[in-house]
């Protein structure tokens, strides 16, 4: 694909305006969905969204194609639809899109946090959605940035790579092959079981906010987040919950990156242990803390991330005591039952399958025989 490519970026968040105004600026005809008109008034009326950036970044008047609340719309000329919601908004947008999908369209969660493409093709097969579409998930975001008024974002900084895996694997390439003309960052994640379990929000965020509750209520946020809040004590539960990811993801046949390799990978900063690494990287310096506990890290990354990592431990006899107690306090504190409202292996439709049937799911597409739904796809 060229720069004739069109895309759709569902989302008019502080990500998805950061997308859509950099697509634009790169010169691909650029459509921004947003559910909620009122939210992207300012940019309908503009059609379009002042960047600012870092020095040397992408910056200027990203001149949008349209901007629209209207699914049929978003969807009819899209080629590449990029999702950039929060990931409890997957399955919805999946439920509403499925009538207006297409063969050969790409959709691309940014990012799927753990199990989102199973759970958007999942969701596309209950709502009987015929069309071949390709689902990918990214490891993370790409960009780091924020809105800066009704029409205006500012991008921080652009990560330098970026795993990316189709479901099933053997898409991947088609996808990094469509994408990288605009985006030559995203690489072959191998498939949506690392790009899932190499998700380290679900070690740092939520535990991170829970074991810092009382000081967060108590002071609104007013400390750093990672160099107060990871003290020793801290550090080990986090290393737990490391262990816990790293051993359901080799009882799946992974080989995830421990905490400690990716904050070298990702940061360059090293330590005898967890809390010594990040208090040894310089870039967690000046990060508060959130301002309340009705946040991200713990309303998306619990039931999204922590939740589909636990229960995929619990089903294949792998021990989560920890990330099992994490939840438990999330869900005393808010009120809900995260594992109820969780991605959990019946909602994403892999519940009876022994960890070679999800592998050859994750892989080559093939679903178990006597499985009650199939994705759109067709594998002999």
């Amino acid at each position: 694909m060229s720069n004739d490519t069109r895309y759709t970026v569902m989302g008019g968040g502080h990500g998805g305006r950061a997308m859509a105004a950099h697509l634009a600026l790169m010169g691909f005809p650029v459509t921004l969905y947003n559910r909620t008109p009122q939210n992207v008034a300012a940019i309908k009326t503009r059609v379009g969204i002042e960047l600012k950036s870092y020095e040397g970044g992408p910056h200027g008047f990203g001149e949008l194609t349209s901007v629209t609340s209207n699914m049929d719309e978003a969807l009819e000329q899209a080629e590449i639809i990029m999702i950039v919601v929060p990931s409890m908004a997957h399955a919805d947008i999946a439920r509403n899109a499925a009538p207006h999908l297409r063969d050969g369209q790409i959709v691309v969660l940014n990012p799927g946090r753990t199990g989102g493409a199973m759970e958007f093709t999942k969701v596309l097969s209950d709502e009987e959605c015929q069309a071949d579409v390709i689902i990918a998930e990214a490891e993370t975001f790409i960009y780091a940035s924020r809105s800066e008024g009704p029409a205006e974002s500012r991008i921080f900084r652009m990560k330098d790579a970026v795993p990316l895996a189709a479901l099933p694997a053997t898409r991947t390439e088609r996808v990094l092959q469509a994408l990288e003309p605009a985006y030559p960052q995203f690489i072959d994640g191998v498939n949506v079981l690392h790009t899932g379990l190499n998700n380290m929000g679900a070690v740092f965020h939520p535990a991170l906010t829970l074991l810092n509750a009382g000081r967060i209520e108590s002071t609104m946020g007013e400390f750093q987040f990672y160099i107060d809040g990871v003290t020793p004590a801290v550090g080990r539960v986090l290393e737990v919950l490391d262990r816990e990811r790293v051993t359901v993801a080799s009882a799946l046949g992974v080989r995830a990156r421990t905490a400690l390799e990716w904050l070298k990978m990702a940061y360059d900063t090293t330590g005898e242990n967890i809390a010594e690494a990040i208090h040894n990287q310089p870039g967690y310096r000046g990060i508060m803390a959130p301002r309340t506990l009705r946040h991200r890290y713990l309303f998306e990354d619990v039931p999204m991330s922590l939740v589909p990592m636990a229960a995929l431990g619990q089903r294949y006899g792998v021990s989560v005591r920890g990330m099992d107690s994490v939840v438990r306090l999330a869900c005393f504190i808010h009120r809900t039952d995260y594992w109820r409202r969780g991605r959990t292996p019946d909602k994403l439709g892999i519940q009876q399958w022994s960890v070679g049937e999800l592998t050859r799911y994750v892989d080559e597409g093939v679903v178990p025989r006597g499985t009650s739904w199939s994705p759109a796809w067709k594998v002999a």
